[in-house]
């Protein structure tokens, strides 16, 4: 819902309600800003990503079912130990009995009876390779794409489920009907996330979710880092965090579901995580985490405000009450910084270099799950599952009442993007806002319930902290291919200039730069090498343009993604990163050009 004005009266309108009306009319409406006042928010060079390759159907699938989700009790079961045989757990029996595993199977490989192991990455392929079909006349089709090999050469591969006629990417994104996006396991030592993509693949493939195929299309990816999961280990086999890449896209991880995104537009995009239940949380409160569930959405600068609204209300409310009809707890995502002296907790981060938003930039509901699971091992480990499953169950439903909402959706938001080029201002760094939160833990000794009232940076409302006018768009040099191979990657349009010719607009001039690493609220980024912290003044100028360079135009869907690629002095910017060479390679575009252009393939 959301407020609009009539006349003196304030209405509460349902948001489809409003985009019906909106896309309805000839002149859009003046951007909502993000970044105001809102409650309730050079490396080697990158190889062009091949098209998804479509494998054969195997010959015989093998159903496999999730039990359906039954609602679940709060209070611990007898029937279901709430710890493992042979797990230790890093807490007292007390704190244990909060969390009893739900009455539910599963059929993936890492529940089969005396399994103490995850689910291998061979067991994975294997998996995905049996659900593979053709599409029956009236059934679905289920295919697998290969999305090239990660640094250690698995396979990064995902299952489509569609019942489409043409399941050809172009085909899917004309048609209108939604495409979800779910993703497991960027993170190599959260394998509940991974484990639970499994059984909804299995259960689109062959059980109670497959109706849903009438309405949506999903794409499952299970294991995006299947060199951290086989090592138990958070980041990719360079020492690259996967799910702070996605804006460099230095991995071939980070390249993969970039390739997916680009080639299927999903409308809905659900990265599935774990969160640290003890560690420094103990360390620092005397207090273990509480909630079987965290969630957030998109919340970086320049986000489409009605993309923001409808991540709260199309999905994270009802996110919010799956998990409340199951026994299940959740909160809103939060974190905090690995030095123990630093007691403050900080909602996800706010830059532009994480799935969610990237995702968001993208103009997709992009939503962040985190069971509590990491350090824990297999401990309650069927509850960390069943709460990922929950979760994707809700967000599919959720897509499928939605899609003629979202698809209209898309398209204002679209084109309200494109039509923000060379007018107002663009923000080039934001911060969360610092404020105070009355957060429930849990007490490590008797398992009850800890309020704490705590220093809260808050990504509800944002602070911008640099702010320029909006360009039309961004000239580069001839020599930066690798950064534009990077963007089209990320779908961002780039032209090539033909000819020789003029472009009004202002180039950077350099006053200061330091050394220095990337950073999130956890702390440093783990990453291949450090940034150049840049200090720029923008200065008015009369660009010549060569043959050969490049132009990113802004009036495009994806202008947001391309500001934060090219603007020099953030820390995640293509310059501070060394993907572009040096200020002197790109200038702002202050007027439309008028010179003849190629658009880059």
């Amino acid at each position: 819902m959301v407020w609009w004005a009539v006349g003196s009266r304030m209405r509460w309108w349902p948001l489809g309600l409003v985009l019906s009306g909106l896309l309805a009319c000839s002149t859009p409406l003046e951007p909502a800003r993000r970044e105001s006042a809102r409650p309730a928010p050079r490396p080697q060079a990158v190889a062009v990503a091949p098209a998804p390759v479509v494998a054969p159907p195997a010959s015989a699938a093998q159903p496999a079912f999730t039990t359906p989700v039954a609602p679940q009790s709060s209070v611990p079961s007898a029937a279901a130990p709430a710890v493992a045989p042979g797990t230790a757990a890093p807490y007292g029996p007390a704190v244990a009995a909060r969390f009893p595993d739900p009455l539910v199977n599963f059929r993936t490989p890492a529940f089969q009876p005396g399994r103490t192991s995850f689910t291998s990455n061979a067991e994975v392929q294997s998996l995905l390779r049996a659900l593979v079909r053709d599409g029956r006349p009236g059934g679905s089709t289920v295919t697998l794409l290969s999305l090239g090999s990660s640094q250690s050469g698995v396979p990064l591969e995902a299952l489509l489920f569609t019942r489409a006629a043409d399941p050809q990417p172009a085909a899917l994104v004309q048609s209108g009907r939604p495409t979800v996006l779910l993703i497991g396991q960027q993170h190599g030592d959260e394998p509940a996330s991974s484990e639970a993509m499994l059984a909804i693949a299995q259960d689109l493939a062959h059980g109670r979710l497959e109706p849903l195929l009438e309405r949506i299309n999903v794409i499952v990816m299970p294991r995006a880092n299947p060199d951290g999961a086989s090592e138990n280990r958070r980041v990719t086999a360079s020492g690259i965090d996967v799910n702070r890449d996605h804006l460099l896209l230095k991995t071939p991880e980070a390249q993969a579901l970039a390739l997916l995104t680009r080639a299927y537009r999903p409308m809905v995009v659900l990265d599935a995580h774990e969160y640290t239940a003890v560690g420094r949380f103990l360390d620092k409160f005397g207090t273990l985490q509480r909630f079987d569930a965290l969630v957030q959405y998109a919340m970086t600068a320049n986000l489409p405000e009605f993309v923001t609204r409808a991540s709260e209300e199309w999905f994270r409310r009802p996110l919010v009450a799956g998990w409340k009809a199951q026994g299940l707890s959740s909160e809103w995502y939060y974190t905090t910084s690995t030095d123990l002296a630093d007691k403050k907790l900080s909602m996800g981060g706010v830059q532009p270099d994480t799935g969610r938003n990237v995702n968001g930039l993208k103009n997709a509901v992009s939503l962040l799950i985190e069971t509590r699971g990491v350090g824990l091992g297999r401990l309650h480990f069927a509850r960390r599952v069943h709460t990922h499953i929950v979760a994707a169950n809700t967000v599919l439903q959720s897509t499928a009442e939605r899609a003629d909402d979202l698809t209209k959706l898309r398209a204002y938001v679209d084109n309200e993007v494109s039509s923000m080029a060379c007018l107002g201002e663009a923000v080039i760094q934001a911060a969360a806002t610092p404020s105070e939160y009355n957060l429930v833990m849990l007490d490590p000794q008797t398992g009850e319930d800890r309020t704490l009232s705590v220093a809260w940076d808050s990504a509800l409302e944002l602070r911008a902290l640099k702010t320029r006018a909006r360009p039309c768009g961004y000239w580069l040099s001839q020599s930066e291919a690798n950064a534009v191979t990077r963007l089209r990657l990320l779908g961002v349009v780039v032209q090539q200039i033909d000819e020789l010719g003029e472009m009004r607009g202002e180039i950077y001039r350099e006053t200061a730069r330091e050394l220095g690493q990337r950073a999130d609220v956890r702390g440093s980024i783990a990453d291949s090498g450090g940034v150049l912290k840049l200090q720029v003044q923008t200065v008015p100028a009369l660009l010549d343009v060569p043959a050969g360079s490049y132009y990113v135009p802004l009036d495009q869907s994806l202008a947001n993604l391309a500001i934060a690629a090219l603007e020099p002095d953030t820390q995640n910017g293509y310059v501070a990163n060394r993907i572009i060479g040096s200020v002197d390679a790109l200038a702002r575009v202050m007027a439309r050009p008028d010179v003849k252009m190629t658009a880059v393939p």
